[in-house]
């Protein structure tokens, strides 16, 4: 195309099309560049040549300053020479003084070699002075990457590094005796100043206790002797995130054995995500390690939440050292008496149970029960100083009692939105624990999971609803008002995507949720799982909402075994064993409505049915979240009029439950044990296999 020339003034070029199109700036207007600029350009266009040229610039820096000062203290000098070849002379001297040059004087030769003598001397302590920095630098850089070994006994070391850190660091820290200033070492393969910025920008203020943080690989034994584990009280072993965290546990298992040796050592206490880890996980740490599963625990505090909305603030409070706890009490004096009379002269605290001289634990037993001499008793209170013990039982009113008589059974409906590796071990849960006539409604994406066929069926009917959990459509068409509670799965963190965001989606499942509640003016159950503690901060949560944190129940376990050792065996049987043992309770199960009457009332009440009281929530309709304000730990003599609305928090015997997973899993994928059922779709047919459409055991 023909083009031509047009408009051209000084510093500025335009070019028009033929065509009559406007043209293009294809030039701009010569500014002039600030003397500032050019100067810097030069000054680092000379300093990147070498380092002479660096040398040359720090000697013109320093004439420039220190002989015209040196000139001007010479001539204001009253003492100064007459003569100007004397105060030229004094010039020399003192500009020789500062920059440590020599001062001789006379013919030039003289000067010059003053000069080189000068040098060489600074050169020399230039080069000491450089040699001593740069080993104290490398090794200050070496103790800041924590590779000095931990001399302390009796502290705590945490190995490894995942969400799970801050629950346990900071519930040992809550734990601490006053007047002690207990040590707390973590050992990972993270940089020590990060790993203490992360922990003191979470926990906050950590006076009273010491942090020491040192970097290597757990499962090394060459990095565990940097902690030194075998005088620690006790070691903690966290599971990572990542898709071999349980294999990394295992592996840092044998390492630590590896270093302790055959002979005793401190209490181990570790958890692993599959439960089907969990044996060999246990033969790793020894006849003194315990082990947990965290994904199991995890699920059944979504189902006890889902059907009781607020228990996981109540298992928070049980298991945290902020309020009530568990404890181990002796009391010497309840020997001889039945586990009744004994559970009614605790006026301050709980009993669940007892610990037989052997160790083996006694939950919920028959109030006939006679303790014997060196049983311990069980007990939740709110501290764990002495437990005081009544000369008498508490009275009890038995008009006030309620009837004797099975509880009423009505078969639940759920929802569970999301599909994750815990997903499985929650159908299961409610497949044991189902009533006749429950359902179970999954909305897990366009494949439905798929189900090992069994032989038993269970009650739980079991549908498939396939659409996006976080999109707005999905639940609409569903009927919200007919389940009794909803469940709500993030995303694993193996599965994709930045673990920084795996709760964006189960946020925006929650949104959703809540938008309905507020259109509808209706209140639904939901309990969220979580990843990051921060996200339930935001959760928009509705009256019934609940979060649960991933693995936080796990943590704080694992710090109730640190702390006290001898309730591992409890919480083995509490959460493992039994299973969803603690439940919430109607108040008119055990005391008659309306009718005024003391804690130990109920006690005796729960106790007459095989189970124990330990606290209550009291019905409140003004409350903006009713379902958190649980009572632990009442004074026996404490009356007040019981309502309907009111719920007793009860240790139940529970259900004995299998350890092992489920045969259940995510579309695409293949258990090895046969061919598998698909759980059916909303409006399909049965399946021809029998046991395919429902969970069975």
């Amino acid at each position: 195309m023909e083009r031509r020339v047009a408009n051209v003034d000084p510093g500025t070029l335009r070019v028009s099309e033929a065509d009559g199109q406007q043209g293009v700036d294809v030039g701009r207007r010569h500014e002039r560049v600030p003397l500032r600029h050019r100067t810097r350009y030069l000054f680092d266009r000379t300093l990147a040549r070498s380092t002479g040229a660096l040398l040359g610039w720090v000697a013109v820096c320093c004439l420039a300053v220190v002989v015209p000062v040196s000139t001007l203290l010479v001539w204001t000098d009253p003492n100064a020479p007459r003569s100007l070849s004397g105060r030229l002379v004094q010039v020399w001297r003192t500009s020789a003084e500062t920059l440590r040059l020599g001062v001789a004087t006379g013919a030039p030769l003289r000067m010059l070699l003053s000069v080189l003598l000068g040098l060489i001397a600074l050169l020399c302590v230039s080069t000491v002075v450089g040699v001593v920095t740069t080993g104290l630098g490398d090794r200050l850089a070496e103790l800041r990457r924590g590779r000095s070994r931990v001399v302390e006994r009796g502290h705590t070391v945490v190995l490894g590094w995942s969400d799970q850190v801050f629950t346990v660091v900071g519930e040992l820290i809550a734990a601490r005796s006053t007047g002690t200033r207990p040590v707390i070492t973590v050992l990972a393969d993270r940089d020590p100043q990060a790993m203490e910025t992360a922990l003191t920008s979470v926990l906050g203020v950590t006076a009273g206790v010491r942090l020491e943080c040192r970097t290597g690989v757990p499962s090394d034994p060459g990095a565990l002797a940097l902690v030194s584990p075998g005088a620690a009280r006790a070691v903690v072993v966290l599971p990572a995130e990542d898709t071999d965290g349980d294999l990394t546990v295992v592996r840092t298992l044998l390492a630590l054995r590896t270093v302790l040796g055959p002979r005793g050592g401190p209490r181990v206490v570790a958890a692993v995500h599959d439960g089907r880890r969990l044996q060999a996980a246990r033969l790793a740490a020894g006849p003194r390690g315990t082990v947990l599963g965290t994904d199991q625990t995890t699920a059944r505090l979504l189902v006890q939440s889902a059907r009781r909305p607020g228990m996981s603030a109540v298992l928070r409070d049980l298991l945290d050292f902020s309020g009530a706890e568990f404890h181990i009490a002796d009391v010497p004096q309840a020997a001889g008496l039945s586990f009744e009379q004994a559970a009614l002269r605790l006026e301050t605290s709980c009993a669940v149970g007892f610990l037989r001289a052997d160790g083996r634990p006694v939950l919920t037993p028959p109030r006939g029960t006679v303790l014997e001499a060196g049983d311990r008793l069980v007990t939740v209170a709110h501290d764990d100083g002495p437990t005081p013990f009544g000369a008498h039982r508490a009275p009890v009113d038995p008009t006030a009692l309620a009837p004797a008589g099975p509880p009423p059974e009505h078969p639940s409906r759920l929802l569970l939105l999301g599909w994750n590796r815990r997903a499985p071990l929650i159908v299961d849960t409610l497949r044991r624990t189902a009533r006749p006539g429950a359902t179970l409604d999954l909305v897990t994406g366009l494949e439905p999971p798929r189900v090992e066929p069994r032989t038993d069926p269970s009650p739980l009917g079991l549908t498939h609803h396939p659409g996006d959990p976080s999109a707005p459509e999905t639940l609409t068409g569903l009927d919200l008002r007919a389940y009794d509670g909803v469940i709500a799965l993030g995303a694993d963190r193996q599965e994709g995507g930045d673990p920084e965001r795996a709760d964006d989606r189960t946020l925006l499942t929650i949104l959703n949720l809540r938008s309905w509640e507020e259109e509808t003016s209706g209140v639904l159950p939901v309990v969220a799982e979580m990843r990051d503690h921060r996200s339930r901060t935001i959760a928009p949560l509705g009256p019934a909402g609940d979060v649960i944190v991933r693995g936080e129940l796990s943590a704080l376990l694992m710090a109730q075994i640190v702390h006290t050792p001898e309730l591992a065996a409890v919480f083995e049987e509490i959460f493992a064993v039994r299973g969803g043992a603690l439940a919430l309770h109607p108040a008119d199960r055990y005391v008659r409505p309306g009718r005024a009457a003391s804690f130990a009332t109920v006690v005796a009440a729960a106790l007459r049915g095989g189970e124990c009281a330990i606290g209550y929530r009291a019905h409140d309709p003004r409350a903006l979240r009713p379902h958190e304000s649980v009572r632990l730990c009442p004074g026996k003599s404490e009356r007040r009029v019981w309502h309907a609305e009111d719920e007793i928090l009860v240790l139940t015997p529970g259900r004995a439950e299998s350890v092992h997973p489920p045969q259940l899993t995510v579309p695409g994928t293949r258990t090895g044990h046969g061919e598998q059922g698909v759980v059916p779709r909303q409006g399909d047919s049965p399946p021809a296999v029998p046991g395919a459409a429902d969970i069975a055991p």
